[in-house]
Formats: C-alpha cells, sequence, structure tokens
C-alpha cells in the first residue's frame, strides 16, 4: 500500500505540474580548449597504438615504450609512474587506484579488473575521526598522518607488469626517474593545486623541502619542480620490484614518519597489503556490453543503473540538451546517488546488492518514479517518507534510501587490446605528508570512508553505515575506469578524475556516444550536468545550456548552479578500423601515438 501511495504520489504531482517542453533545439553547447591548448593535442587517429592522458610527459613515456617494442602493459606502468611525477596534486606512489584491462588473448568475457586500492591501517576504527561527544573532528580525515590509507598503486602496477609485461622493470620507470630527477616547469593546475594546499605544505618540512623554494615561499606557476628524493625511491623500485616500496630503507621511512607522527600503518600493514582481482560490474546496453569498476567504487554500478532506468526513453529524438534529456538523467543520477549513501562499500567486508541495484526490474521502478515535468528533490521533499517501498530483484530484495584531483589515463593497441586505469592520492597533494627523504607523497583517502553515517566527504557525498571504517578495509570510491564492447571486441575505453562527477561524467560521454551517435570529440565536449542527490542542486557546466533548457529545467523547480565539474574525460574508440583517441579539452592533456 505504502509503494502505491508513493507512485500516486508522483503521478499527481507530474500530472499537476505539466508544462510543455521547448521544441528540440539543434544548438548544443561545447566547452573550448583551454588557454594554450591546440587540438592536435587532444584529437588524433591512429593504427598501431594510442595512449591518451593528462600529462604530456606521461604520454610520450607510454608511446616510447610502445616504440621500444614493448606491450600495453609496459606502456600502462610507465605512464602511472610518469603521471606520479608530472601530478603530484592528483596521483602517485604514496596512492591508489583501480583498472580493467582488455586482452584480446584472454580467454574471458570480460576483461581483467584490477583492484589497488588504497586500504585502512590495521589499527584504524569506525569511530577515529571522532570526538568524544561523537562529533567529526575536522579536517582530520583530510590533512595529515591519520587521513592517509596504506598505499597500493605500487602493488598494483608492479603486479600487472610481472604478469603481462614485455620490457625490463628499469626500462619501464626510466622516464618517471628522469623526470623527477631533472623536473619541469610548473603548470597552471599543478600550481592551483600548490596555492590551494599552502597551509599543509608548510606544516610539514619534508614537503615544504619539494613544494616550495629556498626562501621558504610555495612555488608557483613558471618554476621548476624538482623531487630528488622520488627519484631515488623509484630508482629502488626499478631495482628491487615490490620490495623496493614495502621493504628495505623506503618502507622503514615510511613506517618511521607514521610512528614519528603517532600514525597507525606499521610495517604489517606493508606487508599484509594485497592487489584484489575482481569481476566488473556489467550490462547489455543497446547492443554492447558495458564493463565497468565494481565495489569498492560505486562508478560502476551506478553508471549501470542509470544506463539501465533511461534505456526505454528515445532522448535521441530530443537531443543532447534538450531539457527533457537533462531532466531525466539528472533524475537517474539522483537516484543513484542516494542508492549509493545506503548500499556502497567494500564488499569485501559489507554485503552490497550488485545484482538488485543493476537489474533491469529495479531500474524500471526507479523510472516510473521520476516524474515528466517536475524535479525529483521537490517531490521527495513533500513525502514524509520517499523510501518506504520494497523493490524485489532476482534474489535480491532492496529498500530505496537512503576530490576532483585524480588522474585517469586510457590505451588502445591496433591488435584490440583497451587498458583503462584511473589512479588517485584523493584530493589536492593528498594527506599533505611528504615522507622525509623519500619524495613519497601520502594519500588521504581515508577521507573515503564515512566519518560516520549521515556525514560528507570532500565532494559532499553522504557517507553510510557499510562505508565505516575498518582495518584493511577500502574506502567507497566513485572511480570509473569503463570499457564498451561489442560482438566481443572492444570500442570504446574511457574514463575521468573528479571525485563524485566521474561516474555522472562518464555515463554522459557514453550516452552522447551511443545514444545521440555523437562523434567522440564531440561527446566529451558537450557540457555536462551533475547531480548527487545531496546538495539539492543541478550542476551545469559553465559552457552552459541553451536558453530554453535552463528555462524549461527552472519550471520544474530545478536548482541550478554553475560550476567546473572537474572532469577531464580520456577517450579511446575503434571506428572504421582505426583508433580515434581524444583528451578532454578540459584540460591538459595529449593524445599521442601511430
Amino acid at each position: 500500500m505504502k509503494y502505491l501511495n508513493i507512485l500516486l504520489l508522483f503521478t499527481i504531482s507530474s500530472c499537476s505540474n505539466l508544462q510543455k517542453t521547448t521544441p528540440y533545439e539543434k544548438e548544443v553547447r561545447h566547452v573550448s580548449l583551454g588557454e594554450g591548448q591546440v587540438k592536435e593535442d587532444h584529437e588524433k587517429w591512429g593504427d598501431d597504438f594510442l595512449i591518451s592522458t593528462q600529462g604530456k610527459f606521461a604520454s610520450m613515456s607510454a608511446h616510447k615504450m610502445f616504440e621500444l617494442k614493448g606491450n600495453i602493459i609496459d606502456a600502462a606502468v610507465a605512464a602511472s609512474f610518469v603521471l606520479a611525477v608530472e601530478r603530484p596534486q592528483s596521483t602517485g606512489v604514496g596512492g591508489g587506484g583501480f583498472a580493467l584491462y582488455h586482452d584480446v588473448k584472454r580467454n574471458k568475457d570480460f576483461p581483467l579488473t584490477v583492484d589497488f586500492r588504497e586500504k585502512a591501517p590495521l589499527k584504524a576504527h569506525d569511530k577515529m575521526f571522532l570526538d568524544d561527544k561523537g562529533e567529526v573532528i575536522a579536517r582530520m580525515s583530510l590533512d595529515g598522518i591519520f587521513s592517509a590509507g596504506v598505499p597500493g598503486m605500487v602493488a598494483g602496477m608492479l603486479e600487472l607488469h610481472r604478469e603481462h609485461g614485455s620490457l625490463p622493470l628499469n626500462v619501464v620507470l626510466a622516464d618517471a626517474i628522469a623526470l623527477a630527477r631533472n623536473g619541469f616547469v610548473i603548470y597552471p593546475e599543478l600550481a592551483k593545486a600548490i596555492s590551494k594546499r599552502e597551509n599543509i605544505i608548510k606544516r610539514y618540512k619534508a614537503t615544504c623541502d619539494i613544494f616550495c623554494n629556498e626562501k621558504g615561499e610555495i612555488l608557483k606557476l613558471g618554476d621548476k619542480l624538482v623531487q630528488r628524493d622520488l627519484a631515488k625511491t623509484l630508482s629502488t623500485i626499478a631495482k628491487n620490484g615490490r620490495d623496493g616500496f614495502y621493504k628495505g630503507w623506503v618502507a622503514k621511512s615510511i613506517v618511521a614518519e607514521y610512528e614519528r607522527l603517532n600514525g597507525l600503518v606499521t610495517q604489517k600493514d606493508l606487508d599484509k597489503y594485497n592487489v584484489k582481482y575482481r569481476d566488473p560490474v556489467s550490462a547489455e546496453y543497446r547492443g554492447h556490453k558495458i564493463f565497468s569498476m565494481s565495489p569498492p567504487s560505486s562508478g560502476g554500478v551506478h553508471i549501470i543503473q542509470i544506463l539501465n532506468i533511461l534505456r526505454n526513453d528515445d532522448l535521441a529524438t530530443y537531443g543532447v540538451q534538450h531539457s527533457k534529456t537533462v531532466h531525466l538523467r539528472a533524475s537517474a543520477m539522483q537516484t543513484a546517488f542516494s542508492d549509493r549513501a545506503k548500499y556502497l562499500g567494500d564488499a569485501d567486508f559489507t554485503y552490497v546488492p550488485v545484482n538488485g541495484l543493476t537489474s533491469l526490474d529495479y531500474a524500471k521502478d526507479l523510472r516510473y518514479s521520476i516524474p515528466e515535468n517536475q524535479a525529483l528533490n521537490d517531490l521527495w521533499a513533500n513525502s514524509s517518507d520517499p523510501f518506504k517501498f520494497d523493490i524485489k530483484s532476482g534474489k535480491e530484495v532492496l529498500k530505496r534510501h537512503e576530490s576532483n584531483e585524480t588522474t585517469h589515463f586510457t590505451i588502445a593497441d591496433g591488435k584490440g587490446n583497451v587498458f583503462v586505469s584511473t589512479q588517485t592520492l584523493n584530493g589536492y597533494l593528498g594527506s599533505g605528508v611528504v615522507v622525509p627523504g623519500t619524495g613519497i607523497l601520502l594519500n588521504n583517502e581515508m577521507d573515503d570512508f564515512a566519518t560516520k553515517p549521515g556525514a560528507n566527504n570532500l565532494f559532499g557525498a553522504v557517507g553510510g553505515e557499510k562505508n565505516l571504517v575498518k582495518p584493511e578495509k577500502r574506502p567507497l570510491s566513485s572511480m570509473s575506469p569503463t570499457i564498451v564492447v561489442k560482438d566481443g571486441k572492444a570500442i570504446l575505453g574511457l574514463g575521468t578524475p573528479s571525485g563524485t562527477r566521474i561516474l555522472t561524467c562518464v555515463v554522459q560521454t557514453i550516452m552522447n556516444y551511443l545514444d545521440h551517435e555523437m562523434p567522440l570529440y564531440e561527446s566529451i565536449s558537450a557540457t555536462r550536468v551533475h547531480h548527487q542527490w545531496k546538495p539539492n542542486i543541478l550542476y551545469v557546466e559553465k559552457s552552459g545550456l541553451p536558453e530554453g533548457t535552463i528555462k524549461d529545467l527552472k519550471r520544474m523547480r530545478h536548482e541550478i548552479e554553475y560550476k567546473d565539474l572537474g572532469c577531464r574525460i580520456q577517450a579511446i574508440a575503434f571506428e572504421k578500423g582505426r583508433l580515434h583517441g581524444v583528451s578532454d579539452p578540459r584540460g591538459r592533456g595529449l593524445v599521442s601515438g601511430k
């Protein structure tokens, strides 16, 4: 009865607020290339291989691996470690991430799915960020030693290289070592990150030794960033592999810094760190198979969920920026994020109803609850309990309750192999703690746990019971490395940074490309929107939407705010027998290949 009542509420509200939608406008608003950027850097065609990353040095290093007769994994590992040097605001050997690898020689129906996400220390607990009154201690999960989880990037990439690489490790890491030792000129994105984190940089001498000049002032745009200690660490990793990071002098230095700052990580944490191989989340969609990251990432689950909700809507008839298209996309995003807060966490520690959340039956019920001409949150606000009805999906029963830095790269070769990986330290410059003598900047991924149920993280995402801190648990993420397959062959690989916006930017790109049949560059450059349930705001990129669309959305009572969403899609498609790569024009990326 409650289910019928809530549906009746949705139906009556929808009918009472019907508006005549604006006729389809052919105009599509797009972002422009950033200052100093040229389109040739951001879009390229190739036959043998293509690499799309957020770093020019990273793309060039991966290119070199192919030229040295290495394979796609050699290129991926080279790109990862160069990005760790080139983008310290985003990623590093003190961080972690996820990867999907579509290997044409592997006799499987799904890509190899690798989890090298950071883990909570063995001494961690669910009240570690609360005071005696049970209140969240401001910034404790964001700044300093307690915000850092056990790093996984080195373990993940070296395990992939050991199993699938072909070139010697010292060759693969040579460019990263040289870049750290010789330095490079600070570019605008990095300068912004250093400026925003000035206070935390100056709090730790080892951090300021890297990101400050001889006068103790933070480095600025045009200054040179040199990371000699990091070069030393990378050289040790190149020589000793995993043991060069998780054992020996590097490990001793990490543990010593945790002890000095009364942190939680010990040698036992480093010894116990393990890479996880998981099954990806997948679904059939318009004749394609979508594969994306499974928990502890929420990204894949909710990409599939959003696609399923909208699969029967012929949005191509209206157009990508018509008010109906934007309204339905935003509403589907809202339902996904309300589920994220309730159900998502590390599946090794808590039950996550993946099959139910990604089922077509559940998607149909969610779609039926979305009014055609009224903002969904407005209806939720008018209901005493909009999450009361139960939905049975297969063997599972669901109850609907309920940083922008990171980096992503995509690599593909002419044989049909695709590698996508999203890697991160979480917020700008992670925890702000550099381990003395190593150049290792530690992550602040502990903020991706729920500090307590209902509390918000750095990106405003609401935390739930299933994502509370536990020893060795991996925090919930939105990272969404994704591969689209048709007839057993990969046709598209993509991903992006930007916290909770990752999954909504990825799903919009997929829909632009598959549903609206937009060219890849336009699929990526089109204005994006984002809604994450709480706060109750429909974010629209500053490039904007057509005026008629905005007027309609406001009539539907969407609260609109213009914002840079931070997404920087890196994508490669297989088109007409060739490779087609695009690095998001919003960022400082480079597509390289031949």
